[in-house]
């Protein structure tokens, strides 16, 4: 068998390109600020409304609304090691789980607890662990 030989030019000239393309998807996705957003909880109307920014265009805006009555619970998932995650989660009767804490450094496990309960009071909903 015989090597293929690639200038080393032509490598470092992909390498390159492709590095330069992802750093400017990353700042332009911190630009638009996109996944930003916020939650609103109405027990008047008995609606979840989850508002999050997406790519520029006609679809810039996400709304998710749900109804308190397809609301199952407020989960926590923890996960500790060299990548922590804690989020709170809204989980809903048909096994979907929205997430509703933003991406971020791990808050405490102390303050993620109380912020999930206080949210599944408030909604009257239980708390489970994911």
């Amino acid at each position: 068998t015989e090597l293929v030989f690639i200038p080393q030019g032509l490598v470092m000239i992909f390498y390159g390109t492709l590095s330069l393309s992802l750093s400017f998807y990353i700042f332009i996705t911190l630009l638009w600020d996109i996944g930003s957003g916020y939650n609103e909880y109405n027990k008047v109307e008995n609606l979840v409304k989850i508002v999050r920014k997406g790519f520029p265009g006609k679809n810039r805006e996400i709304l998710l609304t749900y109804p308190l009555t397809n609301i199952r619970s407020i989960g926590i998932k923890i996960s500790e090691g060299l990548n922590p995650k804690r989020s709170i989660y809204l989980c809903l009767k048909d096994n979907r789980q929205i997430p509703l804490t933003p991406v971020q450094q791990p808050d405490t496990i102390s303050n993620l607890e109380e912020e999930a309960a206080d949210l599944a009071k408030f909604l009257n909903l239980n708390l489970e662990n994911l």
